[in-house]
C-alpha cells in the first residue's frame, strides 16, 4: 500500500482521535489556554501536551506562549481541505446512492 504525505494525509491522521477532534472543536470557538483546553478530560497534562503537539505539527493549530500561559489558535485554513475533500466525497457517494436507488426502482418496476 503506497505511503502518502500530503497536508490532507497528516490532517487526517491528526483528526482521527475523538480527543484532539474535541480540541479543535473548542478551538473552532476561539483562542483557549492549554490549561482550558485540558479541563473536560479525564487525562494527565503531558497526554493532552501531546495531543496539542499532534494537532501542531499537522498545521491544524498553532501555539504562543506568553510567560508560563500557552494559548493554542485554529489554524482554519488548514481544516478547509478537509472539508473540501469530505465534501467531495459526499457528493460522490450520494451520486452512487442515486445511481443504485434508480436502479433498485427500475428492477423492482420490470419485476411487477
Amino acid at each position: 500500500m503506497p505511503r502518502f504525505n500530503t497536508p490532507l494525509d497528516h490532517h487526517l491522521s491528526a483528526l482521527s482521535d475523538p480527543t484532539r477532534r474535541a480540541i479543535v472543536e473548542r478551538l473552532a470557538q476561539g483562542a483557549a489556554r492549554v490549561s482550558d483546553l485540558a479541563e473536560p478530560f479525564e487525562m494527565a497534562l503531558p497526554t493532552i501536551l501531546q495531543h496539542l503537539k499532534i494537532l501542531e505539527t499537522a498545521g491544524l493549530i498553532s501555539s504562543t506562549k506568553q510567560g508560563r500561559v500557552r494559548t493554542c489558535t485554529l489554524n482554519a485554513p488548514a481544516l478547509r481541505g478537509v472539508e473540501a475533500w469530505s465534501g467531495q466525497q459526499a457528493r460522490l457517494w450520494e451520486s452512487r446512492l442515486d445511481r443504485l436507488d434508480k436502479l433498485a426502482l427500475r428492477l423492482a418496476e420490470e419485476q411487477e
